[in-house]
This record gives structure tokens, C-alpha cells and sequence, in this order.
């Protein structure tokens, strides 16, 4: 062979080895730190990070293979939310997700940089999360569940069910931004609907179960009133919320399918499954080079309307035919 056609050969082919050796190597490893607002051993969170992990799969990110997800649970309590917020980031992962405002507003706390996927916030724009939904501007994106303003719904179903209704007391996290803001919205309805509306604070200090019961107990002496469980509240107590509802037999509206499907009368709000694997879109979009302020901030096009028909008659209610029409799914 020729020495030119020997160093065009030999050329050609060192082009082509790290092509090939790239072909050759496992993806590189990507880390993603993961901030939940419920806690570990709730049957609420679990579903949520299964249809996440599984998402991922689908995008060809498998957990231990090429991706490592870090989980925290911060339980919608600001100082574990704090806490675990700087240990993620601490990891040095190429990406955060973050569940509801306390665990997003955590995040941002810590870093500006690092790109934030959430779900479950309700207002990221007037939380400041972002500077408007079709342009993020920041290091943060993700999928809202509905403005304040729609908490007002919750109280309009509520009536509807029970139409004797003229007391609501709302469960509200008074620590947390969403839960101010939506007891607010409440009781900017509340007025047309000729109801009183009242707050019970629900937070995770250890004898905060008891301060619930007792002013429960105490809201229940009085007839013709409801529960008003904003989300904030039922990521903390949500078993204690249930069994007090049923002891008192108080028509309770929820904002989540899967309190419903655990016992509560009815709910009305997103498919908060599907944020999870829609969040996993945006999350194989960013490691793929996209930035957080290019990807508009989405919010849910369809709210579900749950109602147990085994937990109203435990209550001795009798569902009118309009909400029943009006009803996604009926659990019997």
C-alpha cells in the first residue's frame, strides 16, 4: 500500500473511533434531586413519584442506569422543606423537582441556577416563581394546577351537594402561601352563596392533631355545616381529616381524586398523576439542552369531579341529580 493511501486510511479511521466509542458507552449518569410535599410513608406521594419514575422510562431515562434520583420528603413543613432543599442541592444534581409552593419556594431559596421543574403550584406567577406562564424568564418551569381564584369552586360544589349548607370551616396551612391565598378566594364566594366561612390552621407540629379534633369537635356542635379541605391541608392530615368528617358526619369537598377514593365525600381538581408525567416531558427536554425559560408553564385543561356515593350515604346525604350528572367518576 501506497504511505498515502496508508495516512488517508488510518486518518478516516481515527476519525471514526470516537464515534464509535461514544456508541459504545453507557449514557452518562444524570442526577436530579427530587423535593416531595407529602411525607415518605403516605399513600398519597407514593403513586405520584411512581408515575414520574415511569414517565422518565418511557423517555429512555431509567433510574440506575443513566439517571439517580434523590428523594426527600419535606411534608409541606417549611423548615424540612428548608433543610432538605439545601441537602439536594448540595448533591450538585443537573436538575431539581419540586412539588406544591412551600417545596418549589424552598428551592429557589437555595439556588437561582440550577433549572426547577414543579407541579402542583397554583399561582407561580404570583408567587414570583416565574415571570409570566408562556415566559418563565428564570431557572424555573413546570405545570400549575389552577389559580387561587378557583378555590372558590370547592365552596360553590360543596353547596351543591349539601344544599342546606350555610357554615364552612377550611383547613388551610396558615404557613404556606397557597393556603392564605385560597381561603381568601373561599370567602370572596362565600357571600353569594349566603355562607360563613371560617379557617382551622393545619400544620405538621407534633399537637396539631389534637388542636384539629378539638376545633372540629367544637365547629360540629353547631348544624347545617361543611369541611373545605384546600391542598395544603390534606398533605398533612389527611386520614385524621377523613375520620373526623365520617365522626361528624360534615360534608367535606377535597381537591384530590385519591383522598375520595380513600373515603372522603368528593373532590374537584386536576389528575394530579398526569402532572407528574407531563413534568417528566420537561425534565427529558432540559437534559436534552432546553432551558426552563423557554418552556411555557402549562396548566391543566380538564378538572375531575369525584364523588363517593358509599361515603354519602354513611353520612346520611342524599346527592341531588345535578352534581351526580355532572360527576367524572362515582365510586360506589
Amino acid at each position: 500500500m501506497r504511505r498515502r493511501q496508508f495516512i488517508t486510511l488510518l486518518g478516516g479511521a481515527a476519525a471514526t473511533w470516537p464515534l464509535a466509542a461514544r456508541a459504545r458507552q453507557p449514557d452518562r449518569m444524570r442526577r436530579i434531586g427530587v423535593l416531595m410535599n407529602v411525607a415518605a410513608d403516605t399513600q398519597l406521594g407514593q403513586p405520584y413519584i411512581a408515575a414520574f419514575r415511569e414517565a422518565l422510562s418511557k423517555l429512555g431515562w431509567s433510574d440506575g442506569r443513566n439517571l439517580r434520583l434523590d428523594v426527600r420528603w419535606g411534608e409541606n413543613d417549611v423548615e424540612l422543606d428548608r433543610k432538605y432543599a439545601t441537602e439536594l442541592v448540595g448533591l450538585a444534581p443537573d436538575l431539581l423537582f419540586g412539588s406544591g409552593t412551600l417545596s418549589v419556594a424552598a428551592l429557589r431559596h437555595v439556588t437561582r441556577t440550577l433549572p426547577i421543574v414543579f407541579v402542583e403550584v397554583s399561582d407561580p406567577v404570583g408567587a414570583g416563581y416565574v415571570d409570566s406562564l408562556a415566559r418563565p424568564g428564570g431557572n424555573v418551569t413546570g405545570f400549575t394546577i389552577f389559580e387561587y381564584g378557583f378555590s372558590g369552586k370547592w365552596l360553590e360544589i360543596l353547596k351543591q351537594i349539601a344544599p342546606g349548607l350555610t357554615r364552612a370551616a377550611v383547613l388551610r396551612d396558615s404557613a404556606n402561601p397557597a393556603g392564605i391565598a385560597q381561603f381568601g378566594a373561599i370567602r370572596a364566594t362565600a357571600s353569594s352563596l349566603a355562607v360563613d366561612v371560617t379557617p382551622i390552621n393545619v400544620h405538621r407540629a407534633a399537637d396539631n392533631a389534637q388542636e384539629i379534633e378539638r376545633a372540629v369537635a367544637s365547629f360540629a356542635r353547631s348544624t347545617n355545616g361543611g369541611l373545605i379541605v384546600t391542598g395544603s391541608a390534606s398533605t398533612v392530615h389527611r386520614d385524621l381529616i377523613i375520620t373526623l368528617a365520617a365522626r361528624y358526619k360534615l360534608p367535606t369537598v377535597y381537591n384530590s381524586r385519591d383522598i375520595v377514593s380513600a373515603g372522603g365525600l368528593v373532590s374537584y381538581g386536576p389528575d394530579f398523576v398526569d402532572q407528574y408525567r407531563q413534568a417528566a416531558g420537561y425534565v427529558d427536554r432540559i437534559l436534552k439542552g432546553e432551558k426552563p425559560a423557554d418552556l411555557p408553564v402549562q396548566a391543566p385543561t380538564r378538572y375531575q369531579l369525584v364523588i363517593n356515593m358509599k361515603t354519602a350515604k354513611a353520612l346520611g346525604l342524599t346527592v341531588p341529580p345535578t352534581p351526580l350528572a355532572r360527576a367524572d367518576e362515582v365510586i360506589e
